[in-house]
């Protein structure tokens, strides 16, 4: 009866390459797709349609931000706290930027006051250049239903310790119209940027005299890949 011949030596080693290499590829793969992961920007939801008036009286619709990367904040101009801090920050990201593809839109909470006219004296003092910076007044019930559908806080209108009340949050906006965000480092979508101060420089402590503008410079970088998508 004829023996089966062993598996020599050598086809063996051969063998265990291979398999080596089928190893390193898939782990290479893995870390590459882990890091494109990270890198891009995760598709929050399609932003809410809005039709307002801004600072020069005219009618501005999402529609008309179509091709831009823009930021949304809700505000008010006599807002003695947050607000300063807000516009600032979103002016020296508007500095930053430096491109006619990017806007801010800032829609005022407190549109009995924040007339057209109000809001360009305001948009003046800020020393707004860019064109697609629109600050927006309106109708207040619709102001406030279209920052529930932003998922961004602002207080009843009908409650009067509350009805000026609002986030710092931010809401960055694809050429597509659709809110975009980066990944935290739990790997979570953060969902908005703070427009906010702090005191630390992992903004964790909110604060009017903060030093600190952490996500500043977050939304500066995803506002630059949005614009070279």
């Amino acid at each position: 009866m004829t023996k089966p011949k062993k598996a020599s030596g050598f086809g063996m080693n051969k063998m265990l390459v291979y398999q080596m290499i089928a190893l390193v590829v898939i782990v290479l793969a893995f870390i590459a797709g882990n890091y494109f992961f990270k890198k891009s920007l995760h598709t929050v939801m399609k932003a809410p349609n809005f039709e307002l008036i801004d600072q020069n009286n005219r009618r501005i619709s999402n529609t008309d931000m179509l091709g831009k990367v823009f930021v949304v904040e809700f505000f008010y101009a006599r807002c003695p706290t947050i607000c300063p801090i807000m516009n600032n920050n979103l002016k020296f990201v508007d500095k930053a930027i430096k491109s006619k593809d990017f806007g801010i839109i800032s829609i005022s909470i407190d549109p009995e006051n924040d007339t057209p006219e109000f809001l360009k004296a305001h948009a003046k003092k800020l020393g707004v250049t860019n064109p697609s910076w629109h600050f927006l007044t309106g109708n207040r019930d619709y102001i406030g239903d279209l920052a529930n559908e932003f998922d961004i806080y602002v207080g009843d209108k009908d409650d009067q310790s509350e009805s000026l009340n609002h986030s710092g949050m931010l809401a960055l906006v694809d050429k597509e119209g659709n809110v975009r965000c980066r990944f935290g480092k739990d790997g979570m979508p953060i969902l908005y940027y703070s427009g906010l101060n702090y005191d630390d420089q992992e903004g964790k402590n909110a604060s009017l005299k903060g030093k600190f503008q952490p996500d500043r410079k977050l939304l500066i970088e995803d506002i630059q890949k949005l614009l070279e998508e």
